[in-house]
């Protein structure tokens, strides 16, 4: 297997995902703007996107993936077989139990998140919490297959399935609001109901795939069949090890209640700043640190069960370079063509320019912390696949403080406002990628091959001159000037020969310098 031609399928596929997400963001900004019931809106999806992120896509997918990978490498098809029916049995419990929870429980969890919204807004943010919560028991199940496809090297349709959400969400949207405006209802609430249809759409597709591999999960659904799933080694394997992964991703989901609840008490408005630069920021980390983590983790966890510590080592430098190479000039974008990126993607209807300065300014503190950001996505897998949850715990509560302590500087101290939010991340994010790289060096896990220094120095001189381009570009053109259809075509067209223009000179200069993308062609 070729693992960047892999990963370059499964970034097309993410960049697919993301380019509808900034869609659904720019319908969003253009129908609500950045107001209290889109801070209501984006409470309420912070809810079970967090408990996605802490449950579906981070503590099972950390624990359950390795193990899966290992097992299969060690035990074989039939054997992993069994292991999957006992997790999803044990999974589906948990995941109503939860559901249930939520639902009853959303008044505290709104509460939590969004203790500033006003009286109209916290209402609005417990009813659309309601609606969406089930959304996570579908987020999981589907956390279920990606992880069995991966595993299986399937890797298209866990990449493509987030489309769905980002659909359902464009249309419930632009088709529900009049709708729910002629019978009295917010029109925000059209959102919540796209959640739900997208998430129904996502667990749908997966069954097709699962079922032509033969693995369709066959879930226990009495007290006997939950007794013996329980009692699977198998299982109690995954619970042991996500126990730390919880806690480690939990970490992660507290720095982000206490950040909301930080953009909140900045103003009305802010939340959504917040919001709006991270699905800016999130772009480049689905495109390169998502894509080589769904690659690297079953490549990685088959390599540690089969004992080969170089071809373990080879994988994760790899990665490392090509987080560099990539990840830098996104990163360097991001801090010198903030404003152009987010006049062109949000400003419009009821995004006001002072909305595009605050959010620039957020998109600016996240582009100091890409590099980290990205190099989580490839440092962690390292242990994971070590079955070691437990250091990178550690490593977050760490940052969890540090993250705090800088919130309080920037935000409270020197008074910068959201910006200093994403800057708190960003550093946080900094020092966790570097502690987490000392660390595999430590153990042994990782050796840096030849050549570090040269190619380090090649992907900085690129990235600068391809920095400067952008800088000049920025000032160049008056983004956020014009008003009309006729601007938005010519704005649109300066953004799209700025960033292909931006993209030929890093390139070029890489290539001048002897870097060549066929160089990270390897083979898994």
């Amino acid at each position: 297997m070729n693992l960047l031609r892999t990963a370059s399928v499964v970034s097309v596929f993410t960049l697919l995902s993301r380019i509808t997400g900034l869609v659904r963001e720019q319908m969003i900004a253009a129908l609500f703007g950045a107001s209290g019931m889109t801070d209501a809106y984006n409470v309420a999806f912070r809810i079970p996107n967090m408990l996605r992120r802490l449950f579906a896509e981070g503590a099972f997918s950390q624990a359950f993936v390795p193990a899966l990978a290992a097992a299969r490498a060690r035990d074989g098809d039939d054997a992993t077989r069994h292991l999957i029916d006992a997790v999803a049995t044990v999974l589906l419990w948990a995941l109503l139990a939860t559901c249930v929870l939520g639902v009853v429980g959303a008044p505290l969890l709104v509460w939590m998140l969004g203790a500033g919204l006003r009286a109209d807004t916290h209402e609005a943010a417990v009813v659309m919490t309601r609606w969406m919560f089930p959304y996570i028991g579908f987020m999981s199940l589907v956390a279920l297959s990606a992880g069995i496809l991966n595993t299986w090297k399937r890797f298209i349709v866990p990449a493509v399935t987030p489309v769905l959400l980002n659909v359902a969400s464009i249309a419930a949207g632009y088709g529900l609001v009049p709708v729910l405006e002629r019978h009295g209802y917010p029109p925000i609430y059209s959102l919540a109901i796209g959640v739900m249809i997208g998430g129904v759409l996502q667990l749908l597709i997966q069954i097709p795939a699962l079922t032509r591999l033969g693995l369709m999960p066959r879930f226990s659904l009495g007290w006997s069949g939950l007794r013996r799933a329980c009692a699977d080694e198998g299982v109690r394997h995954v619970l042991r090890k996500m126990g730390p992964a919880l806690l480690g991703v939990g970490v992660a989901q507290l720095s982000l209640l206490i950040n909301t609840q930080i953009a909140i008490s900045v103003g009305e408005g802010a939340a959504s700043w917040l919001t709006y630069a991270d699905r800016l920021m999130e772009f480049p980390i689905a495109l390169l640190g998502v894509a080589l983590g769904v690659v690297l983790t079953p490549q990685l966890a088959a390599s540690t069960a089969r004992g080969e510590s170089e071809k373990y080592s080879g994988l994760l430098d790899w990665g490392l370079r090509l987080t560099l190479l990539l990840a830098l000039p996104c990163a360097v974008a991001l801090l010198v063509f903030a404003e152009p990126l987010v006049a062109v993607l949000y400003h419009r209807g009821a995004f006001k320019p002072e909305d595009v300065a605050h959010t620039a300014y957020a998109v600016m503190g996240y582009g100091l912390g890409l590099m980290g950001l990205v190099s989580i996505k490839v440092l962690a897998p390292g242990f994971y696949a070590r079955q070691d949850m437990r250091t990178p715990v550690r490593i977050a509560v760490g940052v969890l403080i540090l993250t705090q302590v800088c919130n309080a500087i920037f935000v409270f101290g020197f008074k910068v406002g959201v910006a200093g939010l994403s800057l708190s991340i960003g550093l946080g994010a900094m020092v966790n990628a570097f502690l987490l790289l000392r660390g595999l060096r430590k153990l042994g896990s990782y050796t840096p091959e030849a050549g570090w220094p040269m190619f380090l120095l090649r992907v900085v001189i690129a990235s600068a001159a391809m920095g400067a381009l952008q800088w000049w570009l920025a000032s160049y053109f008056d983004w956020t000037g014009g008003k009309g259809g006729h601007f938005e075509l010519v704005r649109a067209g300066w953004m799209a020969l700025s960033l292909g223009g931006s993209a030929l000179l890093y390139f070029t200069v890489l290539l001048l310098l002897g870097v060549k993308l066929r160089h990270f062609a390897r083979r898994g």
